[in-house]
């Protein structure tokens, strides 16, 4: 369709990785001169390669702040793609059952206030399961990441604690725990380390074969995350913002996932090279109109329709 080979750089989130490789790979059965080299480096370093203009499209689980726009030398878009959830996954020896986690258990393990496995309000939480005596070991990310920007923008909304001593963003200064980089390399950690709790993407903990517990929401239900309480989460949303920056994390409702989000392609528009804003254009209508079936099989949650509209309107500005 477009002639010669043509390759397209991005670069930045690995949270929704495993759906944009199976999204490329698609397209380009679609179109075989059409080349995507996607580098999954997390958020932070997305948005600083957008921002230095080394790569066509960049990628986010965390919004681009004002500060992070004004610095742009073009328009940068923000183009949804999927809903995901970051989840507590634990390596816990002998403990086969599915830990429940109240947003203060959340809070205090990853603040260096819990310590130990048999803690009294772990074991409050979780009547009947036997927990050890181990230590705890935190695991984190140790790069710019909207995986962890979504957790600890979590984290910010129900712990003041958490709030004042650490706050949000894709890179925070933990009070405690060992760093990985990427959800590939936390993945990793959680599975070579007895007695460590860390935060992914759920595909990552569900293809790694990962215990994860259920977070207490907002409605005071524990709710595991899922395509279905991810959705729920999305569905909390009233009013899109024009620019689709927002967080759906904490969600009302008695079915939603409290730690999903958004995540979003950074469209710099007009681009550099017309022919390639084209066909990154092509390519986000491909990703609304059938991309959005593929969703479910790798454990996202597709677009809520109302969403996909406006979302193809925005589009339209993509040159």
């Amino acid at each position: 369709m477009w002639g010669d080979t043509i390759t397209l750089n991005g670069a930045g989130a690995t949270f929704p990785y495993p759906m944009y490789s199976k999204w490329f790979s698609e397209y380009n059965k679609l179109h075989p001169d059409i080349q995507f080299n996607y580098q999954s480096i997390g958020s932070g370093g997305g948005i600083r390669q957008v921002l230095a203009g080394t790569v066509d499209f960049g990628a986010t689980d965390g919004p681009m702040t004002d500060e992070q726009l004004a610095q742009a030398k073009t328009k940068i878009l923000h183009i949804p793609t999927v809903l995901g959830a970051d989840v507590p996954a634990y390596n816990i020896p002998g403990v086969t059952e599915e830990l429940k986690f109240t947003p203060e258990l959340l809070a205090n393990i990853f603040l260096g206030k819990i310590t130990s496995w048999n803690d009294a309000a772990l074991a409050k939480a979780n009547p009947g399961v036997n927990l050890p005596n181990q230590p705890i070991i935190v695991i984190h990310r140790s790069d710019g990441s909207g995986t962890t920007y979504i957790f600890t923008d979590y984290l910010s909304k129900v712990s003041t604690d958490w709030k004042n001593q650490v706050g949000k963003g894709t890179s925070v200064k933990w009070p405690v725990g060992l760093g990985g980089k990427g959800n590939e390399g936390v993945a990793g950690m959680i599975r070579q380390m007895q007695g460590s709790i860390g935060y992914v993407e759920l595909i990552y903990a569900v293809n790694n074969h990962i215990a994860y517990g259920s977070v207490k929401n907002a409605g005071g239900q524990f709710v595991k995350a899922s395509l279905e309480s991810v959705t729920a989460a999305a569905a909390s949303v009233k009013s899109m913002p024009a620019d689709f920056r927002v967080s759906i994390t904490n969600a009302p409702g008695k079915d939603a996932y409290p730690i999903a989000s958004f995540t979003w392609l950074l469209i710099p528009t007009p681009s550099k090279d017309r022919a390639k804003g084209k066909i990154i254009a092509d390519f986000l209508n491909w990703m609304v109109e059938d991309g959005q079936k593929m969703t479910a099989d790798l454990s996202y949650a597709p677009l809520p329709e109302g969403v996909e509209a406006k979302v193809k309107e925005t589009i339209k500005q993509v040159k």
